[in-house]
């Protein structure tokens, strides 16, 4: 299978901007292009703030037990990596594992997008980073619809 991929890097949006318009136009942006290029596969890496992974075992174990990458589309890590499995702590409180989550993976959750069976810290942004894989054909109906087929809805 030949598939087109696209790198959705970092973005930076000051403080003030930070609104979910500003999101919408960001994700309507990104999928206007992902049309026109025809891309197949969208990835990138969602941030965790900080280092230490206790703060944020509830919610890497959720992203391993409901959005784990299928097998065919896993990845290792290079560095300081994390496996997801070893921290996976059973059925916990589901509406505090989501609730801990960044609002960036919840977005992509909400998309539809599976995430690597492994995080990496990343001690020079501090951060715990985890590889996020959104197939196109995975896409949430919802976000097509919203944005247009063919992104056409702020055109």
């Amino acid at each position: 299978m030949n598939l087109k991929f696209l790198e959705l890097g970092r973005s930076c949006v000051l403080p003030e901007f930070r609104t979910k318009r500003t999101i919408e136009l960001l994700w309507h942006g990104s999928w206007a292009y992902v049309r026109k290029h025809g891309f197949d596969v969208m990835f990138g890496c969602a941030s965790m703030e900080g280092v230490i992974v206790e703060p944020h075992k509830e919610a890497l174990s959720f992203l391993y037990q409901t959005a784990k990458a299928d097998e065919d589309w896993d990845v290792s890590g290079n560095g300081e990596v994390i496996q997801l499995s070893q921290i996976a702590i059973g059925n916990g409180n589901l509406k505090s594992a989501i609730r801990s989550l960044p609002p960036l993976i919840k977005g992509y959750l909400r998309l539809g997008a599976m995430f690597a069976s492994q995080a990496v810290i990343d001690r020079q942004f501090g951060t715990i980073d985890v590889l996020v894989l959104l197939p196109v054909s995975r896409l949430n109906p919802r976000y097509v619809n919203y944005y247009g087929e063919n992104a056409e809805r702020h055109s």
